[in-house]
């Protein structure tokens, strides 16, 4: 208990410490810092010096508990979900960085990096109306978080659904009918891929594989992975080889004993880091093929396999579900 509280107490010192610096360098004139609205993207603006106006409040339930955020958020800030608030038409004012694995390049926001894993100083000073996090955020983060903005903590039941993920948060936002739209234009193109994927493919099978590029390992995501999962095996309808329907964890390392069991028709392969266009990358997934191993298993036999973009491949939010539609249709159907 005790050193919870020195934690606790280090965070609002170094918090107040940034809080500091940060009037101290408006206090010449006004600071120009990046704002998002929900009515456009982000645009350089003045930082008023005096205090905001009291804003309108509610209480909603989160991950953790109750919580009570801003009625109207206006500058918000979605960890690693900043995908559904472009679905949404929301700029978020930061964007998730981790330096291990980098962003989500495929949204192509031009806002600040949070790194996550080093200072709050970079969320704090962009002045944050609302935090939304998920899975990652957890008791201590959310602690350190709130004491920067009211944060709320997406449900863990939640987050396996991309549907239910985008209209919680367009609830949070005040965008409930935007949501609607969204979901109605969504579930349109699932309906249009399916017929085509089924007259392209029929019941040939799909598997995704991930390659871990530093030690060359695979892993293999089963039905229930939720970057593929909904979107592939429940909403598009394809079907998935033997191994990856009975699993039930998310992803595993593929040992090289399944390798040649794998009855896979067509492969989605990605990088565990970087593109396929740098040199190691390109020199692995070359060796791969050249795998005896690998060489037997019908989407290597056939030239069925499609490397791919990870971003919008590792993670299961709505935006990177069109994206992953968009290569369906270019690699299966075109």
């Amino acid at each position: 208990m005790a050193r919870s509280g020195v934690m606790k107490t280090g965070w609002i010192s170094l918090i107040t410490a940034a809080m500091i610096t940060v009037t101290g360098c408006g206090s010449t004139g006004d600071q120009a810092v990046a704002t998002a609205t929900v009515d456009g993207p982000a645009q350089a603006t003045a930082a008023p010096s005096q205090a905001p106006s009291q804003k309108e409040t509610r209480i909603v339930t989160d991950g953790f508990g109750e919580v009570e955020i801003p009625t109207n958020p206006k500058r918000i800030s979605a960890l690693y979900r900043e995908d559904y608030l472009v679905a949404l038409g929301v700029t978020p004012i930061v964007q998730y960085y981790n330096p291990m694995w980098g962003k989500q390049d495929y949204l192509k926001l031009e806002v600040p990096l949070f790194d996550v894993t080093g200072s709050i100083e970079a969320l704090l000073v962009s002045e944050p109306d609302l935090i939304i996090g998920a899975g990652e955020v957890d008791a201590e983060k959310y602690e350190i978080y709130s004491k920067v903005a009211p944060t709320f903590r997406l449900p863990d039941d939640v987050l396996a659904d991309s549907r239910k993920t985008l209209t919680l948060i367009a609830d949070l936002l005040g965008l409930s009918d935007k949501a609607e739209q969204v979901l109605a234009d969504y579930e349109a193109r699932i309906g249009d891929m399916k017929a085509k994927l089924n007259a392209a493919i029929g019941d040939e099978k799909l598997v995704v594989l991930r390659m871990n590029v530093v030690d060359k390992s695979v892993n293999i995501f089963g039905i229930h992975n939720t970057f593929v999962g909904q979107i592939l095996y429940e909403d598009l309808g394809l079907k998935a080889p033997g191994f990856a329907e009975a699993m039930t964890e998310s992803n595993i390392v593929l040992s090289k004993e399944v390798i040649p069991e794998l009855d896979a028709d067509h492969i989605i392969l990605l990088p565990s880091n970087g593109t396929w266009e740098e040199e190691s990358n390109a020199k692995a997934l070359e060796e791969m093929k050249a795998d005896p191993l690998w060489k037997n298993v019908p989407a290597f036999k056939n030239g069925h396999v499609y490397p791919v973009e990870r971003s919008y491949w590792q993670t299961g939010a709505i935006t990177a579900n069109g994206l992953k539609m968009d290569d369906l249709l270019r690699l299966l159907v075109s």
